[in-house]
């Protein structure tokens, strides 16, 4: 199960690198023309994360989109500095 989001299941997806030569015809030219089309792979970005999963840490690799939609918690490793109380 590489390069698949543990949390929502995202993976590679298929697509066509389209290679074009020529001026824009905005810009003065004839317009552009589609000199070839490959096939490609679109891959998720992966960002391998300590996550906390019922109460465990654990090490996932997650989606950015998963990351910043808040669909998992990443571990606090240290304690937040705190000024000290006193008089």
């Amino acid at each position: 199960m590489s390069r698949v989001c543990e949390v929502c299941g995202k993976s590679a997806q298929t697509g066509n690198r389209v290679t074009t030569r020529g001026k824009a015809k905005y810009l003065g030219g004839v317009g552009t023309k589609v000199t070839g089309i490959t096939a490609r792979k679109f891959q998720p970005n992966l960002q391998r994360v300590h996550v906390t999963v019922k109460g465990t840490s654990k090490s996932m690799r997650v989606c950015t989109q998963c990351l910043r939609s808040g669909a998992v918690t990443k571990t606090v490793r240290n304690k937040p500095f705190k000024l000290p109380t006193g008089s």
